[in-house]
């Protein structure tokens, strides 16, 4: 899995791609924690390179949301592929975290 990170409009955006799963969620959310640490108060996560997520990928979201929550960070999805989407609908996580079709969706939405 690969992280990239950009800033646009005052919001970090986090480009994953790759698999999210039991090898790899650490990095995901080490990269998130850092972020959060920096004083970034909004962030999108862009899932539209993510091919796969397991259950421990969708802990780690889960963990992330919950971390932004404490820290008072806004916190939007986008882009997700269809696995990652049916994953995110089955887990209930469309009812319980902002999710945006595209990313200039999210961005519009975080503004």
């Amino acid at each position: 899995m690969q992280i990239n990170t950009a800033v646009q409009d005052g919001i970090t955006i986090l480009k994953v791609t790759g698999r999210m799963d039991a090898t790899t969620v650490g990095t995901f959310t080490d990269e998130c924690q850092k972020q959060l640490k920096t004083g970034t108060g909004r962030f999108i996560v862009d899932l539209g390179g993510l091919e796969y997520i397991s259950s421990a990928g969708l802990r780690g979201i889960l963990t992330m949301g919950k971390a932004c929550k404490a820290a008072k960070a806004a916190l939007a999805f986008c882009s997700m592929q269809s696995m990652v989407a049916d994953m995110f609908k089955l887990s209930g996580f469309t009812s319980i975290l902002s999710v945006y079709a595209t990313l200039d969706d999210a961005l519009a939405g975080m503004r």
